[in-house]
């Protein structure tokens, strides 16, 4: 078996109404998908994280003028191999960015295409499934405009309780005092009881980050994400043990060699890898196995279409529980809530939330099937690779 070609969907598609986060407002919803095509007919589907502010075009011209010259006409089960050969042929302008999410993404789909030839789903490819099934916790609460908080965020909240959710996080980033504020009228408004963790989306620096870490640890918050800038690890180390929060970070990290400095020094309490973002199957696995090490847990960051949505959940199945116990503790599923025209239709509907669970899917490669009237529908006018 030979790849024989590399195809990439630009998929973007105007918003009803938009929505902020700490960084900007977000007017779109955005991807790039890659496409991978055998001689033995075999196809491979991968995506690209495309943040809210990120054209996803810029993925697109790193698949189509730096890696397919790499890839076309090798094994795919050399997937190794050519892993490496495309983060070090691009290591002179990449490292970290959307050349990872680009590398992410054919990797991926080489991943999928491999497990579609052996009729296997990828987890079993990469040892097998730790479970069958992950508990998902609400992504959302972005702002939006016109709109009043927190009564709108508290409102939010109830309808993901009444969907089944059991934990949920809010977008915070937006004021030091209003944060406080806020996080507190969500805590008392649904009771002790969900799971609430914050994500300032690198917001603060330490000093502000430390004030709310001590103001809202009597709202028994799970988790507090991405406090301070992603380049300063040091200040992770400060905020670490502050408070009985957990800390937790990684999305805009990159790599083994990215993630290696974060593990080793214990920066922070949960890594959060994005599998669209960090190296695909072939590197997070590593991540992971470099994370085991230091028994620290995994709660990959998730924001995709379905197609990226299916790769986290192949990637959870396979995460050793840090450490393993009788009573282990679990990785979530992030699982985006927020306006996203096509990740569901994409997919046929695979993946959905039942009794509060969703479950990994067990169908060969990723386990779903691409709806190419979604990818027509919603691409990009200039997109003609």
């Amino acid at each position: 078996m030979k790849i024989l070609d590399l195809k990439t969907h630009v998929l973007s598609t105007p918003l009803d109404e938009g929505f902020a986060f700490a960084m900007g407002w977000v007017s779109r919803r955005s991807t790039m998908i890659v496409e991978l095509i055998t001689d033995d007919g075999v196809t491979g589907w991968g995506e690209a994280l495309c943040h809210g502010l990120q054209p996803p075009q810029i993925a697109a011209t790193i698949v189509q003028t730096a890696l397919k010259p790499i890839v076309v006409g090798q094994d795919p089960f050399d997937v190794d191999v050519l892993w490496e050969r495309m983060y070090n042929l691009t290591r002179p302008f990449g490292q970290k960015g959307a050349v990872p999410n680009a590398i992410s993404a054919v990797d991926i789909a080489i991943w999928d295409c491999m497990g579609r030839a052996l009729g296997k789903p990828i987890h079993k490819l990469l040892g097998g499934a730790y479970r069958t099934d992950v508990q998902p916790y609400a992504a959302g609460f972005y702002r939006r405009p016109g709109v009043s908080y927190p009564a709108d965020a508290i409102a939010e909240a109830r309808r993901h309780l009444a969907a089944g959710f059991t934990a949920m996080k809010l977008k915070i980033g937006f004021g030091v005092e209003e944060d406080i504020a806020y996080v507190r009228a969500v805590r008392d408004a649904i009771g002790p009881g969900p799971r609430l963790m914050v994500d300032a989306n690198h917001a603060y620096n330490v000093g502000a980050a430390r004030r709310i870490l001590k103001a809202i640890e009597p709202a028994q918050i799970h988790w507090f994400e991405e406090p301070i800038s992603p380049e300063d690890i040091d200040g992770y180390c400060e905020l670490k043990n502050l408070t009985d929060i957990y800390l937790a970070a990684g999305e805009n990290e990159f790599t083994k060699i990215g993630f290696r400095e974060w593990v080793s020094r214990r920066a922070v309490d949960i890594l959060q890898p994005d599998i669209c973002a960090a190296g695909g199957f072939t590197e997070c696995r590593k991540i992971a196995a470099l994370a085991q090490a230091w028994h620290l847990p995994i709660v990959p960051h998730v924001w995709a279409s379905g197609i990226g949505l299916a790769a986290s959940l192949q990637f959870i199945a396979t995460l050793a529980p840090a450490p393993l116990a009788l009573h282990p503790i679990e990785p979530m599923l992030e699982y985006d809530q927020s306006a996203h025209p096509f990740r569901h239709d994409l997919i046929h509907g695979a993946i959905t939330m039942q009794g509060g669970r969703v479950r990994i899917p067990d169908g060969p490669g990723l386990g779903i099937d691409v709806d190419r009237a979604v990818l027509d529908r919603y691409r990009c006018p200039a997109d003609t690779a």
